[in-house]
């Protein structure tokens, strides 16, 4: 294999873990081929999938819908710039939910440290709207058997 890297150079190369590169081969998130000694190597392509996964991570993405999306490109080759743009599409809609409750937290929080209230009841931030709150206390809804 030609400019093959070990696992110790893919996790310096990638600053991440050996133990995380394991864990993302036995998913199948990366791929690695076995020297005679079946010992891993792994193509510099590899470096560009490390790199997707951890990007994806720090977006909050799960490695389950990563591993869909990288099981989506043709061949299972290494994702390109359009791959990510194209991809990072269909999660703009839910980052774009978080940074909301983000910033609802945060415009909301010295409310909440000053307030002292401890009130399920009246939290806007542990209970916002809650609707149920005038019937009573405990619980209001029982589950369908």
């Amino acid at each position: 294999m030609h400019e093959a890297l070990t696992i110790g150079q893919l996790a310096a190369r990638s600053g991440v873990a050996q133990s995380a590169l394991r864990y993302y081969e036995r998913l199948g998130l990366i791929r690695a081929e076995r020297t005679g000694g079946n010992q891993r190597r792994y193509h510099r392509g590899e470096l560009r999938r490390v790199a997707f996964i951890r990007i994806a991570q720090q977006v909050g993405i799960s490695l389950e819908e990563i591993r869909s999306a990288l099981d989506s490109l043709p061949a299972g080759r290494t994702p390109t710039a359009e791959d990510w743009a194209h991809l990072s599409t269909a999660w703009r809609e839910r980052l774009d939910e978080k940074i909301k409750l983000l910033h609802r937290l945060r415009d909301n929080l010295d409310g909440c440290i000053g307030c002292g209230c401890l009130s399920l009841n009246h939290c806007t931030l542990y209970n916002p709207g809650d609707e149920l709150a005038g019937e009573g206390p405990g619980a209001r809804l029982t589950l369908p058997r």
